[in-house]
């Protein structure tokens, strides 16, 4: 039987890139039924609301939805549908690889690392008021259930995967409390855990080594806030957003969405670069055990790249959305 998968194309230049996406899938021959959802400014322009209710009762009924990007506006307007998302599902750990496609220039080469963000507490509580005009207090929220559950994920990560290291990033040094709690969490679950060697590094170190040496890291887990720049700081090791994927995974539910941002500025134009979402997808299909079409997929997107014939504007080239699509599926097709 044919998967149900919540399909949530987002806006911007989401739109385009899922359907790209949809239609390489479709190229692959994988027979999967999209029941499709809004969020974000499209929903709210329908349905006054940025979260439907749907979406998320979708969600929970298939288990399993790819999204594409969503608009979060920058100090007022509606709350963020990414958070809101999570914190709806208890979407706890965001999954993000970060690793050289070839045929794509970075500066550097070698890198293959995992990031594993607490996707629940920390600073994205979203626990803040004015105090008085003029002071604004954040609260930031760090549990040992939380740290200790995106531990276990991290070394479980690392185990099923054959990683040799997990990295635990922190502020301890400074935030004794809040991010000593994150580090005994970690340890702790570090010691079950003897065939995956651990190590730790202060946030601002690790950020100098990641620019410096990438290569010499594997796993690393990370509190919210320090996930989410590191995220993307890893992003750019390897030529940007456009090119790596992302997760967010629940005990029960999981969603696959491109990292990088709905790009208002280009949507329409059938410019946009698919290729985040794509990978996206293939951590999809592996996560429903579809790893065979997964990696036919992802061979055919790296003779795309390799060969440099059909490249969207942001990797240097001249090919519209649809080219770089249809290019990628003549690959699979042969």
């Amino acid at each position: 039987m044919a998967p149900t998968i919540t399909l949530i194309p987002g806006d911007g230049i989401g739109p385009e890139v899922t359907e790209a996406v949809v239609r390489i899938l479709q190229a692959a021959a994988l027979g999967i039924e999209w029941d499709r959802h809004d969020a974000g400014v499209t929903a709210f322009k329908r349905f006054n609301q940025s979260l439907p209710v749907a979406l998320l009762d979708s969600v929970r009924k298939n288990t399993v939805a790819l999204k594409g990007p969503v608009t979060t506006p920058i100090g007022e307007g509606m709350t963020s549908v990414n958070v809101g998302l999570r914190k709806a599902l208890d979407l706890y750990a965001n999954l993000r690889p970060v690793q050289n496609l070839g045929g794509v220039a970075s500066r550097f080469q070698g890198v293959d690392l995992v990031i594993v963000r607490e996707n629940t507490e920390d600073l994205y509580s979203g626990l803040e008021h004015e105090v008085i005009p003029g002071v604004v207090e954040s609260l930031k929220i760090i549990t040992e259930k939380a740290s200790t559950r995106i531990a276990r994920f991290a070394f479980e990560h690392a185990r099923k995967h054959g990683r040799k290291r997990v990295t635990a990033i922190h502020k301890a040094n400074i935030l004794k409390l809040g991010d000593g709690l994150f580090l005994r969490s970690i340890r702790d679950v570090a010691r079950e855990y003897t065939d995956v060697s651990y190590d730790e590094k202060i946030i601002d170190a690790a950020c100098m080594s990641l620019v410096m040496h990438p290569e010499k890291f594997d796993v690393l887990v990370l509190p919210n806030l320090y996930g989410d720049i590191v995220s993307d700081l890893g992003a750019g090791l390897v030529g940007g957003l456009g090119v790596v994927p992302g997760a967010n995974i629940g005990e029960t539910v999981a969603v696959f969405e491109a990292v990088h941002g709905s790009a208002p500025d280009i949507a329409d134009k059938n410019l946009a670069n698919p290729t985040a979402l794509l990978l996206s997808a293939l951590m999809m299909l592996d996560h429903i055990g579809e790893r065979a079409k997964s990696a036919h997929i992802r061979a055919a997107l790296g003779r795309v790249l390799s060969q440099g014939k059909v490249r969207t504007r942001d990797l240097g080239g001249q090919a519209s959305t649809t080219e770089f699509t249809e290019a990628i599926c003549k690959e699979i097709e042969k």
